[in-house]
This record gives structure tokens, sequence and C-alpha cells, in this order.
């Protein structure tokens, strides 16, 4: 089987990764205008701040920054505004069951163009509590130390 050789992101969302347990990912389409996919291209996109709602049947991103486009006219797009994700009705309706689950939510992770088209990657999550947060750096200490100390043995 042929691996599927994906471009690499232009905005992830790495907070989401400290912040949250991410369960399962979804790949998903986004509807935008034209300067706004030329700003994408120019990597001026933040996901930090964003999150995914499920609204009448609909996947919306919220709060996903893409900077207006410099060379665009008046008809430049605002840059918070809602946009929607385009799945298939059978992943919205599995992601809406999962979403009923206590404490679980939608967050972006990536965006990036497939086959020239602009995709998001969106995972259902649930949040870290403070102790998790200090877990995984102790666990991210120890392995970079120990990563460390291997190297200066083969060195020697």
């Amino acid at each position: 089987m042929k691996k599927e050789k994906t471009a690499p992101p232009i905005a992830a969302n790495r907070q989401a990764y400290h912040n949250y347990f991410i369960h399962d990912t979804y790949e998903c389409g986004i509807a935008l205008t034209g300067t706004e996919v030329k700003s994408i291209r120019a990597g001026r996109v933040n996901l930090r701040d964003s999150f995914a709602k499920v609204e009448h049947g609909e996947v919306f991103l919220w709060n996903a920054h893409i900077s207006p486009y410099e060379q665009g006219n008046i008809f430049n797009h605002n840059p918070l505004r809602t946009r929607k994700l385009l799945l298939h009705k059978q992943e919205i309706r599995k992601i809406e069951m999962k979403l009923k689950t206590k404490g679980l939510t939608l967050v972006p992770l990536k965006m990036y163009f497939k086959h020239g088209k602009v995709k998001v990657e969106i995972g259902t999550a649930t949040g870290k509590k403070l102790y998790d947060k200090r877990q995984d750096m102790a666990e991210k200490a120890a392995k970079r130390d120990l990563d460390r100390r291997i190297k200066t043995q083969r060195l020697d």
C-alpha cells in the first residue's frame, strides 16, 4: 500500500496537545473565500484560541485567526469570522454523539494543504488537569535527560 505524502502543516495548534488529551481525529475541508486562501498560503494563520462546534447538523470553526490578505481590496475577509467545516453527515453524527459525553470538546489541531485544498484536522478532546500537565512535563524532561546521556555515552 502506498503511503500518502502530506505537506507540512501551515498552522499547528501545539497548545492543544499540552492542554487536552486528544482521543479521535478527523480530517475535514473548510469553506473559505479567495483572500483567505491567499493568506493561508502565506502562512498567516493562528489556531491557538480556536475551537469547533456542532450546530444544527453542521460543524463550524470559531476564533481561527486568518489575517487579511495584504493585497486585498475592500472585499477582504473578516479575520475572526466563523467558518464552516466540511464533513460527511455520518461523521458529524458520530462527533455529535461523542460530544454529548461529559467533558469532551472539539479542538482544531492543524491546518494543511492536501491536493491543493485546505484541510483542517480536528480532534475530540478532554481537558487536562494541572497535575496531568506536570506529569507530562516531568516525562518529557526525563526522556530528554536520558537521550542526552545516551548521546554523551556514544561520543566517549
